[in-house]
Order: structure tokens, then sequence, then C-alpha cells
């Protein structure tokens, strides 16, 4: 999705703020440094697998690590050499890109273009997305490991971040995110920088303080290879209630040990991209009195189910079941776009639309953004700045609860239409 074009206003920030590893790693590429070799894989956690970009203000970094030469190609334009650091595999090129709209890329082999795997998009950062002097910072907890009985020998790790404003004594408002371990630490800092803008956006009194439950995917009991099964598809891609319960049974009463949480629907939320933006809803929509605000980007709305539910519904059947079933007391805010997959469980752009239209011809709360989103979060880390105020508009700690309605301003608009853009019509 492209946004309007913005100039980075850094100088608001005091130098001594703004130096960080971002800064320190585009810093090392700028000059060539030996440090890269170091500095990358620290900074980049998906280099072996698939490349990755690094952002501050508008220069972006680009790397990969692999045995041949590669080139990139940014925004669909002709492939770029790039620089290989010394002593290493790893290879990385160095651009300065407009801010304020994400930009694709894809790396190249001897010429040819890699898997569709490969091709990733990465946000020009808005400025909510940037530290900012004199905001108070939240606090990030140590990492827990539990051991499910929902899910039974599965173990699975979860971090707390508590912003600042959060009061100890009084229950806070929760929202849970999937794919948590993404949000922790660096690698925060090359996806949504979730504390940075939860940060910026409670200083602003745009979202009220909260608690962000972080959850990682688990792994279950070893195999006969001796290695732990992973779950993530099983409790993401199943529709059916049970990963709701153990939200709601385990990993939430567990939080509360530590934290003091809001108990009503109206005070919790849920977010998260591909499997994880499926769950959310998912989640939601089996225990609409639990969690009322629902956050999915690229959601695997297909039929991908791990488990099916006893009637074999996957998360292809969500636009009809939107359409079907009772209107239930969600605010949902959905995001994909053109470049989005299309795979052997189905086209995951087509069904965001598909319930976009359900969610919108049903009256519900919702808010659909349709750009040229690849199968990555470079879409949903410009737009978190955006996301947050808008699922928690009207927050009022003294309510615990709200009918949610539509828009005025969406209800005079059409439903969404497709064309196909890359072939001729007739």
């Amino acid at each position: 999705m492209k946004h309007a074009a913005m100039t980075l206003l850094l100088f608001i920030i005091p130098a001594s703020a703004q130096k960080g590893s971002l800064e320190a790693l585009i810093d090392a590429a700028r000059q060539h440094s030996p440090a890269l070799k170091e500095l990358l894989p620290a900074s980049i956690h998906a280099l072996k697998e698939r490349g990755g970009a690094a952002v501050w203000g508008q220069e972006f970094l680009f790397a990969i690590d692999m045995e041949a030469t590669p080139s990139i190609s940014i925004d669909r334009q002709a492939p770029l050499p790039m620089t290989r650091v010394p002593n290493s595999n790893l290879w990385y090129r160095l651009m300065r890109l407009r801010a304020g709209v994400t930009h694709s890329y894809e790396f190249f082999s001897d010429g040819k273009a890699m898997s569709l795997m490969y091709s990733y998009d990465v946000a020009g950062y808005n400025l909510d997305s940037y530290p900012r002097a004199g905001v108070p910072r939240g606090a990030m907890s140590a990492k827990k490991t539990m051991t499910s009985k929902i899910y039974p020998g599965m173990t699975a790790n979860h971090w707390v971040y508590a912003s600042a404003g959060v009061d100890p004594s009084r229950p806070s408002p929760v929202m849970v995110w999937q794919d948590g371990e993404s949000m922790t630490g660096a690698k925060d800092l090359v996806r949504m920088r979730l504390a940075i803008v939860v940060d910026n956006l409670v200083h602003q009194k745009l979202i009220p303080p909260m608690i962000h439950v972080l959850t990682a995917p688990g792994t279950g009991p070893a195999g006969p290879d001796g290695k732990g099964t992973p779950m993530r598809g099983v409790q993401y891609s199943t529709v059916s209630d049970r990963y709701g319960r153990y939200l709601l049974e385990e990993i939430l009463p567990e939080v509360a040990k530590s934290y003091k949480l809001r108990e009503d629907g109206y005070s919790r939320g849920l977010g998260g991209l591909s499997g994880g933006g499926i769950a959310a809803f998912n989640t939601a929509w089996h225990f609409p009195d639990q969690f009322s605000r629902v956050y999915s980007h690229v959601g695997a709305f297909v039929a991908s189910t791990r488990i099916p539910s006893q009637n074999g519904e996957g998360g292809h059947m969500y636009p009809v079941k939107v359409r079907r079933e009772p209107r239930k007391n969600l605010r949902v805010w959905l995001s994909s776009g053109t470049y989005d997959y299309e795979n052997e469980a189905g086209s995951f752009a087509l069904q965001n639309i598909q319930l976009a239209n359900s969610l919108k011809l049903s009256g519900y709360d919702f808010h659909f953004r349709f750009g040229e989103a690849m199968h990555s979060g470079g879409q949903p880390s410009l737009d978190l700045p955006e996301i947050l105020p808008w699922l928690w508009r009207d927050y009022d700690a003294a309510k615990t609860s709200q009918v949610y309605e539509m828009e005025e301003a969406e209800k005079g608009k059409p439903v969404f239409r497709v064309q196909v853009v890359n072939r001729e019509s007739w």
C-alpha cells in the first residue's frame, strides 16, 4: 500500500537518542566495514532463509547470505549488483529510498529470480515508528516458557510488553499478538517496531496504556527424529475454539500472575499476520465476549486447516460464515495486497477481499486496506501507527462494553471489486 510521501523529521530526536543498533549497522554498510560480518546476522535474522532489510530514515539496507553471486530488484526494477562482505557469504546493498511507502524487493541468483518465498516488501516507516525524545518507555518481560494441557506436551514461549502508564494496581486492557517472538528485541526493530509505536501512541493518548502479550507458536513432543513437532499450523490454522481456549485458560491466567488484566471483551484485542491473522480472527469469532478487536494482515483464510472442525470447515469458509451467521460484536482491521500468496491452499488476496465484502455486507465495523502487499510484514509495519488508534478509538476505561457500528464513511462506499492487472482482458 503506497501512502503519501513524507519527510522524516529526525532532527526532533536528539543525536544521543537516535544512535542505536540499526544506525550502527547502516553506518557500517556506508563505510563498507568488515564489522558487517557480525552486525548483519545480529540485526537481520532471516539472512539464510530469505534475506532481509533494515531501515533508518530513508536509508534501506538489503542483505542476504548465499554462496552464489546475488543481485537485487527493488520495486520490480532491473536487478542491481550487491557487495560482498569480505571473508563471508554475506552480500548487501545500501540505497536511499522514499519513506512513507512500502518497497518490494527480490533477490536474484545467476540472473534468475529466486522463488516466490524470496519476494518481500519492507516499510519506509512513518514518524511514530521512530523513538522520540521525552516519550516514556514501556518494559519487556523476560521470556516465559509454559507446557500446555490443551495441546498435550506442547511447550511455548511468551513475553509481555507493559506500556508506560500501566497502573499495576488496576486491571489493564490487553492486546494479544501471535508470532510474538518476532516482536522482541532486535527482531522488532526490523519488523513491526511494536514497542516504539506503542510508546509513541500512548504518549499522544491515541491508545490507552495496555499489556501486550506476545505469544509464540509452540513445539510438540519430539518425534522419531528427536526433534519437536512445530505446532504453528495446528494452533493457528485450525477452525475451532481450541486456540482461543489455550489463550483464555493457559496464557492469560499465567500473565495475570504478574499483571492485572481486564477481563471484558471490550478491553481485549488480538493481532497477527498470515496464520497469526486467521488465529486472531478465529479466536474472536469463537469468543466475541472475550476479544472484540481484531487485526489481521495477509490472513490465511484459505484451505490450509491442519485439524478440521467437526463439520470439516477450514479457514476458506470464513467469508461464507460471516455472511450466513448472526453478526458478532467485533471491530476488524484487515489488510492484504495484489502480491499476496496464491498456492495450493488458495488465493490469500482473493479470500481477504471476500472476507472484507462479507464484513461490509453484514454491517460490521471494519476497515480493509488492499495495496500491493506481498506475504510479508512491510505493509503492517508501515500501518501500525494507524491500525492501533483505529482499533482502540473511543476506548473508555469506565466501560465494559460497546456495540460496534460500521463507520458512516464506510456505509456509503461500494463493495470491493477485483481486476486482473498482469494479463490481457481478452
